[in-house]
């Protein structure tokens, strides 16, 4: 049986990007629309990747305010790097390779000290 892949509506994430006169982020927010929450949620740094099968090739845009401290910077990349190994498992079922990134953010955590 195959899945029916015609799009049935259309849903939208926005960001917000406050920049100084030297064009460094000193805001940011985002809203989804179907997050269910109400209004914008603020946020200090966000990374955001795109795969472009045209060009094969992923395009990235990272951000942070200069209030995003080192230990947030720390605890935000050790919950990105755990956070990709549960995406990459759901979208490739390749538990081996998964758990060998789960161990890498574990052991970044744990010697950043963000996690024992």
């Amino acid at each position: 049986m195959s899945k029916d892949l015609t799009p049935a509506r259309r849903s939208e994430i926005r960001i917000a990007v406050e920049l100084n006169a030297e064009k460094q982020p000193v805001g940011l927010a985002w809203h989804a629309e179907d997050a269910g929450l109400e209004g914008e949620k603020k946020a200090r740094s966000l990374m955001f990747s795109a795969w472009d099968p045209a060009e094969k090739s992923t395009m990235r845009i990272d951000l942070w305010t200069h209030e995003m401290t080192v230990e947030e910077m720390d605890f935000f990349f050790y919950e990105t790097l755990a956070g990709m190994a549960e995406t990459y498992e759901r979208s490739t079922a390749d538990a081996s390779m998964a758990d060998r990134i789960r161990q890498f953010a574990r052991d970044f955590g744990r010697e950043k000290k963000v996690i024992r």
